[in-house]
């Protein structure tokens, strides 16, 4: 392909930007892809993403698959339809607010609340950044926040991908919890209470010291929120960052992406061999160390006995 040639929208890309091509023909009953997409989308919110085919979206509709895929031809397109239309747009009450910090603050919320209502967009592989309209809204409501800043163009991005982040942890968090009491029938306190509990029988002092206090403390049933927490100290960090450049002090050094040797990867038996032998030894050590720490409280306890008796 010529550097000038403009590179082709994959199908699904091109639906969500309504640009893709009508099909030539299709049932005679009324029929498009935003009805398609209404019934997936219906279907995965009542039963999970596991309940959405092409045959069952047919039958949702009083139609055959056949009919589905003259409009949707893949289901991986169908759903890149359904997450865009469950993500929609971010809200516009976000611009009333003063500040980057209060604007993104806004935006995690708002993106949590997507997840919490279409828990079934959590189960999506991510496959890259997400070209579509509604997701790139995002994208830009983030960035615009962060415009007045003295942040280049990589670290807003980087900005904004974290507080993403935070709100697709959150939502999975969230939606699990949320599953577990429809399922069980127990409230969120109940669900909590039980983990705590379970915790509480496992967990020793000796193995898991700081884990033990943390139980002994209360955490698992705390109502404290834990993803609100680490998303101000995010934005504390950001605004101690921006302060910084305000000050004139030098930029952060740019970072590399984490890589893994594509040897790794490659599926080699001698490497996987040799991977498992090493999990072994470090499994090995870690029950050797779990050995000397009990036999070290053993000998303390019996030096403690021997100094009351004398």
């Amino acid at each position: 392909m010529s550097e000038t040639e403009a590179t082709e929208l994959p199908r699904g890309i091109a639906l969500a930007w309504g640009v893709a091509a009508n099909p030539q023909r299709g049932p005679k009953r009324e029929m498009s892809v935003e009805r398609i997409v209404d019934a997936a989308v219906e279907l995965a919110d009542a039963d999970g993403i596991g309940a959405v085919s092409m045959a069952a979206v047919a039958a949702k509709l009083g139609f055959t698959p056949m009919s589905l895929y003259r409009y949707v031809s893949a289901k991986d397109d169908l759903l890149l339809l359904m997450q865009e239309q469950a993500t929609g747009l971010p809200p516009e009450s976000h611009r009333e607010l003063d500040g980057w910090r209060d604007k993104l603050r806004a935006l995690f919320e708002a993106q949590v609340l997507c997840y919490l209502r279409h828990p079934w967009m959590l189960s999506l592989p991510i496959a890259g950044s997400p070209i579509t309209p509604n997701s790139s809204a995002w994208m830009e409501a983030g960035l615009t926040a962060l415009e007045e800043t003295p942040l280049d163009a990589d670290e807003r991005l980087a900005v904004a991908l974290a507080m993403t982040g935070h709100a697709r942890w959150c939502g999975i968090v969230q939606a699990g919890y949320a599953e577990e009491s429809r399922r069980t029938g127990r409230s969120a306190a109940e669900v909590s209470q039980n983990e705590a509990e379970l915790f509480d029988r496992v967990i020793d002092a000796t193995e898991f010291p700081a884990l033990r206090r943390a139980i002994d403390d209360g955490v698992f049933t705390s109502a404290a929120d834990p993803f609100r927490f680490a998303v101000e100290r995010t934005l504390d960090g950001v605004s101690a960052y921006i302060d910084a450049l305000d000050r004139g002090e030098p930029r952060a050094l740019p970072h590399t992406w984490l890589a893994v040797d594509p040897v790794e990867l490659a599926g080699d038996r001698r490497v996987r061999e040799a991977q498992k032998a090493v999990r072994e030894a470090e499994k090995a050590l870690h029950a050797a160390r779990k050995v000397e720490r009990q036999a070290l409280k053993d000998a303390a306890e019996r030096m403690a006995r021997a100094k009351r008796q004398a």
